[in-house]
């Protein structure tokens, strides 16, 4: 068989209940050029068995891990065995409409300077409410989902630059993809994303977020909102990124916001009982400190743009971090 232009990745752990239809949603595409690699990060729950067999029309291949090694390394891994010129991640639980891939690719095809792309996640359960148009990235450190449960009728309906793709639903270039050396698997999970956003900015590469290309996402799927595996790994995690990528004259400037936000969430997550995950993450981003900085003299060493490029696309409001956490925490009930 020739290579396909797209592979498509997706990581599965205990998702059973929603492979199905993902896949259902994948053979309708109207775009179909493309391979699937499924990543079994060692489930328990006997989803994927004869998966292969199963589904005939597709270009399908299953790699089965013995155990969870998290969604970094699992992505990375279908991102080696591709063969495709793109790299199309989808999560499990996300469906996508059938021009979802037909939409990103005619965007990569219309700007080509651009080499990662958002899609318009709608939420599954809910939609009538976005479940994200993009990452936001603020100088302090603190990254969310734009847009999130905000009206999908009112919100998300342009297309725009953007400061990362979310991975539930995204579109990479494979070979700048792999070139920075794909998502840090120290991250396990979560904020790993941000992370490679951030790494591919840093070398020049631009994010759009592509409002015609839909997907309804379930989310939080296998870990639950806010749950304390959300709450480490999120909150850890965003330390290393924010120590890793953030050149030297941008932290100088915004270091005391670093320290007001996580501040802010000791105090925050203390007061409401959740004390020991939090500081505990702090803790061990500490603990992770070394290595960090290793891989922070690489990534400030090959930095490619100017300063001014990564301040236009970074949110600078000092209220936006406190009234978007506040009102996550509303709408989760946490």
């Amino acid at each position: 068989m020739s290579q396909p232009q797209v592979s498509i990745i997706i990581v599965y752990w205990n998702s059973a209940k929603y492979i199905p239809r993902c896949l259902e949603s994948l053979s309708l595409q109207t775009f179909q050029d493309f391979e699937i690699i499924l990543v079994d990060n060692g489930s328990s729950d006997n989803g994927v068995a004869g998966l292969e067999k199963a589904q005939p029309k597709f270009n399908l291949k299953v790699e089965h891990l013995t155990s969870n090694l998290g969604f970094a390394a699992a992505n990375n891994l279908g991102a080696r065995l591709a063969c495709g010129k793109w790299l199309a991640l989808l999560n499990a639980d996300a469906f996508p409409e059938p021009d979802w891939l037909e939409k990103l690719l005619y965007a990569a095809k219309e700007n080509p300077e651009y080499l990662f792309f958002s899609s318009r996640q709608i939420q599954a359960n809910k939609p009538e409410f976005l479940d994200g148009t993009g990452d936001v990235y603020h100088i302090s450190g603190l990254a969310w989902r734009r847009h999130y449960s905000l009206s999908s009728n009112q919100f998300g309906l342009q297309a725009e630059e953007i400061f990362s793709a979310c991975g539930a639903a995204a579109l990479y270039s494979r070979e700048e993809f792999l070139h920075v050396g794909g998502f840090d698997e120290d991250y396990f999970s979560y904020f790993e994303d941000v992370d490679l956003g951030f790494r591919l900015r840093l070398k020049g590469a631009r994010c759009l977020y592509v409002p015609e290309a839909i997907v309804h996402h379930v989310g939080s799927a296998s870990t639950g909102k806010l749950s304390d595996f959300v709450v480490y790994h999120g909150h850890r995690n965003l330390v290393w990124t924010y120590l890793k990528n953030m050149p030297t004259a941008l932290m100088l400037l915004c270091f005391p916001l670093f320290l007001a936000m996580n501040s802010y969430f000791l105090i925050s997550f203390s007061l409401k009982g959740r004390g020991s995950v939090i500081w505990r993450s702090k803790r061990d981003a500490w603990r992770g400190l070394s290595n960090v900085m290793r891989k922070r003299k690489e990534i400030q060493h090959n930095r490619q743009v100017p300063l001014a490029s990564l301040w236009r696309v970074m949110e600078r409001s000092l209220l936006t971090p406190i009234y978007v956490s506040i009102r996550r925490r509303r709408i989760l009930g946490s």
